[in-house]
């Protein structure tokens, strides 16, 4: 599919389902906490893996670019931060998708813009073994690395940004919801999705056709499928996030 096909099937779509984002996120001096979903060499730097980029990507730029804006701004604060890096062992595969992020490879490991969080005394990092966040902070007791998070900091508000829109982040974002629907993680009230901070990956139909089993994946429209099912699912999307005066 050409560029302009592609540029037209996606506006087909936004016409059949369009949403209206939240617009923009005024960030208050408490009560809010930013969540960075695997912002990790093997989803986002070229050439870095399995699930990398094969090339410099636009949207995944901007995703990196404004999560480390973001990320400063908050440091520089010293309000909180979650950050989730997609980790794995050799031994334990994650289908349907090939080898990723596995542990010792530096796929595993935050992009180059964002390995100073590592430093930072109000990031928490949890390395995530499965596709939801929110399930792999789960322990075998019960508790929850992130409830615990939310409910040290008294957030009434996460900011998410991260790869990807349509998986990663949705599904974060989805069970985050529901745990927040049966007072699973108060105080939390919003789950807030940065639409331009977050990114999928690209994998065209007539690229896909010639890789056995492979799932078309074409980007734009993913992004916006992404947004959209999280916002049925009661998040809200916003496309511009600023500080207040």
């Amino acid at each position: 599919m050409g560029t302009e096909a592609a540029a037209s099937a996606v506006d087909l779509l936004r016409s059949q389902i369009p949403f209206q984002t939240d617009g923009e996120l005024v960030l208050p001096p408490r009560g809010v906490g930013l969540v960075l979903v695997d912002l990790c060499n093997g989803f986002c730097t070229v050439g870095a893996g399995n699930l990398a980029p094969v090339a410099p990507n636009k949207q995944v730029e901007k995703m990196v670019a404004e999560a480390s804006r973001l990320s400063k701004l908050f440091c520089d604060r010293n309000w909180p931060i979650f950050a989730f890096l997609d980790t794995h062992y050799p031994d334990k595969p994650e289908p349907p998708y090939p080898p990723h992020c596995i542990i010792g490879t530096g796929e595993e490991n935050f992009v180059p813009d964002l390995e100073w969080l590592e430093k930072e005394p109000n990031v928490t990092i949890k390395r995530k073994s499965c596709i939801d966040g929110y399930i792999s902070c789960i322990e075998k007791d019960g508790s929850s690395i992130f409830s615990d998070w939310v409910g040290k900091y008294q957030i009434k508000t996460v900011l998410v940004l991260g790869i990807c829109t349509d998986i990663c982040v949705l599904d974060f974002a989805s069970s985050t919801l529901a745990a927040r629907n049966i007072d699973r993680v108060p105080p939390l009230q919003d789950v807030v999705i940065y639409s331009e901070g977050c990114a999928t990956y690209d994998l065209p139909v007539e690229v896909a056709t010639n890789i056995k089993g492979a799932l078309a994946h074409p980007q734009d429209l993913m992004h916006h499928i992404g947004l959209y099912m999280a916002k049925g699912r009661g998040a809200k999307v916003v496309d511009r996030v600023v500080v207040e005066p």
